[in-house]
């Protein structure tokens, strides 16, 4: 199966403040000119299909500005919905990991923050699998300070706070 190419992107869809919209009629159910994709509420991203293919619409907004399809593009400000262009950047496996959001099991509310079995706060930041910072801290108000210079430190411009 043959890639989607920029030109072709370029052909198929306007790009428009974060939006997608098809230059020429797809179907007989949609208008030239009109919104592409559909909000997938599985996932949270819009999808676009275009020739038996469904596509993450960010994906399609890189690829249109930037002329490839990285393996992995970041929403910098965390939200799946936020498809501008300057929202999108190309990124590895590890640094988008460093950009997600707090687990839904989560219980002490705050991300890389649990508590131990010591009744402390444990501190506990990753980077490419590996634990590169670890500390017990009396209470959730330090271990959250010291969680926040932890990620700051490890993971740099893609270090996220919430």
């Amino acid at each position: 199966m043959q890639n989607l190419t920029q030109i072709e992107a370029k052909a198929v869809w306007e790009y428009r403040d974060g939006e997608l919209y098809w230059r020429d009629r797809p179907n007989t159910h949609v208008a030239a000119g009109s919104k592409a994709g559909h909000l997938r509420k599985a996932d949270g991203y819009w999808h676009v299909a275009y020739k038996r293919k469904t596509y993450l619409l960010h994906r399609i907004v890189f690829l249109l500005h930037h002329g490839h399809m990285p393996p992995f593009i970041d929403h910098k400000d965390g939200n799946p919905l936020n498809n501008k262009i300057d929202n999108l950047r190309e990124t590895t496996l590890t640094q988008n990991s460093c950009n997600r959001r707090k687990g839904k099991n989560n219980t002490s509310g705050m991300k890389n923050v649990s508590p131990s079995a010591s009744g402390k706060c444990q501190v506990r930041i990753r980077s490419g699998g590996e634990t590169c910072f670890y500390a017990l801290v009396e209470d959730l108000e330090l271990a959250m300070l010291v969680a926040s210079e932890a990620r700051d430190k490890y993971h740099g411009n893609f270090a996220r706070h919430q």
